[in-house]
């Protein structure tokens, strides 16, 4: 009977790399046979094969603890789940921004490969990821708080009114919410806030980059608009150079009057 495998002994190393490049997982035989191989570039794409394999099954196991509350919930009949997360809650400028995001039951999880909390992730990965849950996500809402709303009702209860404006942004409507570390008033029952929910919740950690991604947009363009702040750099949070700026400059009406600027 025909090998049904290829002799790679007989390969170039492109075509080997070609191969390697195009499949998943290695037969037994193929690996005994590429493991007997003595060159060292057949050597080094062995070990690069597996390096790669490893990643992808380390982030497997990762993905499926980070989405293991919205199956629980998914297997008691619940189908629109959406986390919910907010961004610029300790800066001194700025608005509050919440993000509410039903990613909803893909075939493939590894669509949501690298979502992890916003703040683990590089400004490069999180827009990425921002394109990415907005391309495949069932829906996103968005809730935005200006800065005389926060100074009027103060941080705590403008990050629940944010996060209530992006719930009811949602269409389709939730059916479940899970929440990074707060209940909402005025939302209904099915809700679970979970501390530090940004870290341990697949859809809590999309909305993270949602929120934080949107506000970063927002602070970007203020930084044209009141140049020598560094809002660009520092978000409105609270840096060396945006104390300086506050001192030389002045408060702009992006400030919250209620927080303490120095």
């Amino acid at each position: 009977m025909k090998n049904a495998y290829p002799t790679f002994a007989n390969w170039p190393i492109r075509k080997i790399r070609q191969h390697l490049q195009q499949i998943e997982n290695l037969s037994d035989e193929e690996f005994a046979m590429l493991q007997e191989d003595r060159r060292a570039g057949v050597r080094e794409l062995l070990a690069r094969h597996l390096a790669r394999r490893e990643k992808i099954l380390l982030e497997g196991e990762r993905l499926r603890k980070l989405g293991s509350k919205e199956k629980q919930l998914y297997k008691k009949g619940f189908r629109m789940i959406a986390g919910v997360d907010e961004a610029g809650r300790g800066s001194l400028a700025g608005p509050v921004v919440a993000a509410a995001v039903i990613l909803g039951q893909v075939e493939d999880p590894f669509v949501w490969q690298d979502i992890d909390d916003s703040k683990k992730l590089s400004p490069e990965k999180r827009e990425k990821l921002y394109k990415v849950i907005f391309g495949h996500s069932v829906a996103v809402g968005l809730g935005i708080v200006d800065v005389e709303m926060i100074d009027k009702i103060n941080i705590h209860k403008a990050s629940l009114l944010a996060m209530k404006q992006a719930i009811e942004q949602l269409r389709p409507s939730p059916h479940f919410l899970l929440v990074d570390g707060f209940r909402i008033p005025g939302i209904g029952p099915q809700l679970e806030a979970i501390k530090g929910g940004d870290r341990l919740c697949l859809s809590i950690a999309a909305a993270s980059i949602v929120a934080k991604v949107t506000r970063d947009h927002l602070m970007d363009r203020y930084d044209q608009l009141y140049p020598g702040y560094g809002f660009a750099r520092n978000k409105g949070y609270s840096t060396p150079e945006h104390r300086k700026a506050i001192q030389s400059l002045g408060q702009t009406e992006l400030h919250r009057k209620t927080f303490r600027l120095s």
